[in-house]
């Protein structure tokens, strides 16, 4: 791990806490934002240590979106042709993509643990998480309608496949806020608590049981989920068999079965 200008990053035995650190800024998402993301993402992916990321922010909200500073600067940096400017334009908006994808692409499930305000880019990033779960005053907002602009870094690609469509689609148009207990029913969140202490320790626990299971076993899981969104029934039923025809022959199924049948709990390597 290393020094991040916008991140405090800890591993707890198996487990890595993420929380992004500009609570004076309601952890708006900076250039530095979301460059240390992609590092860390990548970081998280490649350590076998790791099983299970948690991504927290401190302060009052986890984000309130891009870092308009950022977005004027970008403006400023754009000229008088037209072609040129779109050039510009595409390569930053796929670096930001890019970015958030390294937390879909992390190989370990990734559990968002968000307060107060998740809006804009904020719902970008949590929309990229496995699961999310929220405080009683959690709001959350795709924001990019009110700025004149298409939301371009996940959400509308990847919350299609967390809440209904209808949903999804109001949401988006409107630009209105939508509060913890409505974020519940609507499945974009597995669970809401009372405050921002008890849900960490309640995400930092569904981290660790996560990461006492087989690492073959979850990180081919996940590989498997992602896989199966994208693709047909069939073309997923064969990626598992073909995945599963290497993945089986791991000691952790062994292990596991021998655990099951001695009524032990498994140690899994990394």
């Amino acid at each position: 791990m290393s020094d991040y200008k916008t991140f405090e990053v800890e591993q707890i035995d198996k487990v890595a806490h993420v929380r992004l650190n500009r609570p004076d800024k309601a952890n708006a998402m900076s250039e530095d934002v979301w460059r240390e993301i992609h590092a860390i993402f990548d970081w998280a992916d490649t350590e076998p240590s790791v099983r299970a990321v948690v991504f927290s922010a401190n302060g009052k909200h986890f984000s309130a979106g891009i870092d308009l500073a950022m977005m004027a600067g970008l403006g400023a940096s754009l000229g008088k042709d037209v072609g040129r400017n779109a050039r510009l334009l595409r390569r930053k908006i796929m670096e930001l993509q890019d970015a958030l994808s390294a937390i879909e692409r992390c190989s370990k499930p990734v559990l968002a643990a968000i307060q107060g305000c998740c809006y804009g880019g904020g719902i970008d990033l949590v929309a990229a998480c496995d699961m999310r779960y929220c405080t009683e005053d959690a709001r959350f907002c795709i924001k990019e309608v009110d700025i004149g602009m298409a939301a371009d870094v996940g959400t509308l690609q990847r919350l299609p496949h967390i809440i209904s469509d209808g949903l999804m689609r109001e949401l988006a148009y409107t630009g209105r806020v939508m509060d913890s207990d409505e974020a519940g029913r609507a499945g974009l969140v597995n669970a809401v608590y009372p405050d921002h202490g008890s849900l960490v320790d309640a995400v930092l626990e569904k981290a660790q049981l996560i990461a006492a299971k087989s690492p073959i076993a979850v990180q081919g899981t996940k590989e498997m989920l992602i896989y199966t969104r994208d693709h047909s029934v069939e073309e997923g039923l064969n990626y598992v068999a073909s995945w599963n025809a290497a993945m089986l022959q791991s000691d952790d199924l062994k292990q596991a079965i021998m655990a099951q049948m001695s009524k032990q709990t498994p140690v899994f390597d990394d």
